[in-house]
């Protein structure tokens, strides 16, 4: 018994023994410039060459057409509206006949007038006789100077009277022109809001339809303030080339026609319009459309594949792979990125290459092995 249980206290202390020994085995630590976040050696990543190239510097946003201009239609007198002369979404051209309302009453009005005035002339050229005999007796003494006077002051009021009788006449006339409504402007219609036997009234706060200018049109844009210093001379004959892309995939070109007068601080952005001939109406008030404006080319611009840039806390990096085949953040400044590649501001040089795939097993320093590149078939 006493044989067992020493047996017992001696396999007792080899287990303690055993559990307080030091570990040998497990993963081993990763090496800080043998591997990456996974260790076991040489990282595989795909690398690419820092390039230059010359590229358009382009600002490419989401446009709203909108038409180059937009009129209410309304009417300047009241009146029963006889005739209309085109069908809502027409196209009109400026000094067509849009509207006619009934002209009769003013035509009244104007031969009242034409009434008064020639009443009133032939009272002031009585007047203007009264005033010569008159004179030629108060020059013999023969009329006093107060009865001069009086015949004078008649004649005189007459005059004034002439000239009041002819703007009335005038007023009346115009009256009149305005009874036949024109387009002023070239464009097309929108929904006619008023019929024929309605009651037009004067300035009312419906327009009786409304005119949109679609050819010429524009393209309304944000881009960033930043950039406004080369839009300066980029109007007029030296206009930079403005590129709109409809939604079915085609690509109209126009000019900038408009640089906003103020940025807006909210934003940092200003606003610009872009400027269409549009003679075939495929661009249309309302529309969104995606726009692209040429302002400048830059010669010796770096590129790199957009699938080279990480980002973090920091702000956006990029992996250098140096010469011992090991790699290094590099923070970096990007100009502007144009779906495939980015462009960049500082950071890299010519000399420099990216790693573009396998970046999730980096870390700073880590090895790496370069895949072999796969052929694109045709």
């Amino acid at each position: 018994m006493r044989s067992v249980l020493i047996g017992l206290l001696v396999i007792s202390s080899a287990a303690c023994g055993q559990g307080a020994a030091p570990a040998t085995s497990g993963a081993p630590a990763a090496d800080a410039k043998g591997g990456g976040r996974g260790g076991g050696g040489a990282a595989p990543v795909s690398v690419a060459q820092v390039e230059e190239r010359s590229l358009p510097v382009a600002v490419k946003a989401v446009g709203t057409v909108m038409a180059s201009s937009t009129v209410d239609i309304r009417s300047q007198v009241t009146g029963q509206l006889l005739k209309v002369g085109f069908t809502e979404g027409q196209d009109v051209k400026a000094g067509d006949v849009l509207f006619t309302l009934d002209p009769r009453p003013f035509q009244i009005t104007l031969t009242q007038a034409e009434a008064v005035l020639t009443k009133d002339t032939a009272q002031s050229a009585n007047a203007q006789e009264q005033l010569r005999r008159a004179e030629e007796l108060f020059a013999k003494g023969l009329l006093p100077k107060a009865d001069r006077d009086t015949v004078n002051a008649n004649a005189n009021a007459l005059k004034s009277a002439l000239a009041a009788d002819r703007a009335a006449i005038e007023n009346a006339q115009l009256q009149l022109q305005f009874t036949t409504i024109t387009a002023p402007v070239s464009g097309r219609t929108g929904a006619l809001l008023v019929h024929q036997g309605a009651l037009i009234r004067a300035n009312d706060t419906t327009p009786l339809v409304t005119i949109n200018q679609t050819s010429p049109i524009h393209v309304s844009f944000a881009m960033p303030a930043r950039l406004l210093s080369k839009l300066r001379g980029g109007q007029g004959p030296n206009a930079l080339k403005v590129a709109a892309k409809l939604p079915g995939g085609a690509t109209l070109s126009g000019v900038l026609g408009f640089i906003d007068s103020s940025v807006d601080p909210a934003t940092d952005m200003i606003k610009v319009k872009g400027t269409f001939a549009n003679t075939d109406r495929q661009l249309w008030p309302g529309q969104y459309v995606d726009v692209s404006l040429q302002i400048s080319v830059e010669a010796h611009a770096l590129v790199i594949p957009t699938t080279a840039m990480q980002a973090s806390q920091q702000g956006p990096f990029v992996y250098v792979m140096k010469a011992d085949k090991t790699v290094e953040a590099r923070p970096v400044k990007v100009a502007w990125t144009d779906g495939e590649i980015t462009v960049i501001e500082t950071g890299l040089t010519i000399e420099d290459q990216v790693v573009t795939d396998g970046q999730l097993r980096l870390t700073p320093g880590a090895k790496v092995s370069v895949k072999p590149a796969v052929s694109k078939k045709g």
